[in-house]
């Protein structure tokens, strides 16, 4: 019997990406798998966002920095783990940006008080001191290469959802299927990159959001210069008075 697919609601500023499997006939139900989930609160202006995952709190973190080994070079994963987590969240940085960018610190917490353990990733890029991003494929490869690493030990048996900010929101969305995650959250998605006036329009990124088959959250300025993707049925966009650094 093929999984059932997470939940998507959404009602007045309220979205939430939930997995609930609650089919009585798939494995992971006698196991005891949490009911996790996003939940983003919009305030009535616009004006401030609150981002909490529904489950127990985690009271006393964990805190550790692992190294991976990955094909695109060494990636560098800052774990914040519960004793008892409900879920796994991974989260990846801007192009530009490292992990401490503050809308990635403000989900950290959040999810860390309601029993997710959160892994903030540094591409190797980063890790090896450079600032312009590696191509998408290495991004991806070591991406993935994280999310298998995490699925061997911290991760293991977890409910899994990614996501990042800015590009770390695009390789969130190009390797959700293949990492098995349950949801996406992206934090100001680059989708059409702003327009130079000696180079032509560059393509628009909406393919790699509409290429995720799983609930989706966007988390995007309504000044943000790269524009406001579209919601879908499995899409759901929540604009917040704010640029691209949200």
């Amino acid at each position: 019997m093929r999984d059932p697919k997470p939940v998507l609601r959404g009602r007045s500023g309220r979205v939430a990406i939930r997995s609930l499997r609650q089919c009585r006939h798939h494995p992971a139900r006698n196991h005891a798998t949490p009911r996790v989930g996003l939940c983003l609160v919009q305030s009535s202006d616009c004006s401030a966002v609150t981002l909490t995952v529904t489950g127990s709190s985690c009271h006393h973190p964990l805190v550790r920095v692992l190294e991976v080994v990955t094909p695109a070079g060494l990636a560098r994963v800052h774990l914040h783990g519960c004793d008892s987590p409900r879920a796994g969240l991974l989260l990846g940085h801007g192009a530009g940006g490292g992990v401490e960018a503050p809308d990635l610190v403000a989900v950290r917490e959040i999810a860390l008080t309601e029993g997710v353990s959160v892994g903030l990733v540094e591409q190797p890029y980063r890790v090896a001191g450079r600032r312009s991003p590696a191509p998408a494929g290495q991004l991806d490869a070591a991406a993935i290469a994280v999310v298998a690493r995490l699925r061997e030990r911290e991760f293991r048996g977890l409910p899994l959802l990614v996501g990042g900010r800015s590009l770390g929101a695009r390789v969130a969305c190009r390797t959700a299927g293949l990492t098995g995650a349950i949801a996406v959250l992206c934090l100001a998605f680059p989708l059409q990159p702003p327009r130079r006036s000696e180079t032509a329009r560059a393509p628009s990124r909406l393919p790699e959001l509409d290429a995720v088959l799983v609930p989706t959250l966007v988390v995007q300025g309504t000044r943000d210069p790269f524009g406001m993707p579209p919601p879908n049925g499995r899409r759901t966009v929540v604009e917040v008075a704010a640029d691209h650094s949200l």
